[in-house]
């Protein structure tokens, strides 16, 4: 692994798999920041790129088999995986925070004004998220499935009216960077999720289910720009 401060965040986690841990413990964004030179992001993150590569070749070799089998899956199996799995876990999740932040918010006002902001910023997140979800199931989604079937199949796909797969494509992950810049404010605000000392049980629990949502959103992303995405376009280009 051959990788310096300008290397892809993206391509450096996708390397190996332990290097997705590495980057996530030092708190380096390579999902939604995944197309940044790895120095800039390190340095957004405030940790010495020196130190992540050093880890990184140290602990390299390991293998995730869950990465691996979705490297070689068909797409239409990432697709249904990606609506099953993370979609409808964001649909579930997404009424329940905005109910608890709401009264979190009421009861903390005063005490702590930082659950108003995050408040705020998760409404503006969740708004960020649904309407995109709902145009990669409803239009990007079945034409990459239409794409496979054409492929195994020698046939040809009807051009989309978005001409190519690329134009979705680059609009999602403007939503994407959208999305994970929101979650990256929250994060701050909530100081890491860490809740205040006089915190209640519902704080406490909201911010432990706001970490998942986090966690949730780099997997969802890391699924569709580093590998869905990548794969479209690569089978759309090979129908040509």
């Amino acid at each position: 692994m051959n990788f310096n401060n300008e290397t892809r965040v993206n391509e450096v986690a996708l390397s190996d798999p332990t290097a997705r841990r590495i980057l996530e413990d030092a708190g380096v964004d390579y999902c939604c920041g995944g197309a940044k030179p790895l120095g800039e992001a390190c340095l957004q993150a405030n940790v010495g790129a020196e130190d992540i590569l050093r880890s990184i070749r140290e602990n390299a070799g390991r293998i995730n088999p869950e990465q691996s089998a979705w490297l070689q899956a068909p797409l239409s199996e990432l697709t249904q995986h990606i609506r099953e799995k993370h979609h409808k876990y964001v649909r579930d999740v997404i009424p329940r925070l905005r109910g608890l932040l709401a009264k979190l918010h009421e009861k903390y006002a005063s005490q702590h004004p930082e659950v108003g902001e995050i408040q705020r910023q998760f409404e503006d997140v969740s708004h960020e998220m649904l309407m995109p979800m709902q145009e990669e199931e409803q239009i990007l989604f079945p034409y990459i499935e239409a794409l496979e079937r054409a492929a195994n199949k020698n046939a040809v796909v009807e051009p989309p009216l978005f001409q190519t797969v690329r134009n979705p494509i680059h609009l999602m992950m403007q939503e994407h960077d959208a999305a994970g810049e929101l979650v990256r404010q929250i994060r701050k605000a909530s100081h890491a999720y860490q809740a205040p000392s006089d915190a209640c049980t519902t704080l406490k629990a909201t911010y432990q289910e706001l970490r998942h949502f986090e966690e949730d959103l780099h997997l969802h992303v890391k699924l569709e720009n580093n590998i869905l995405f990548p794969r479209a376009v690569e089978l759309e280009a090979s129908a040509v």
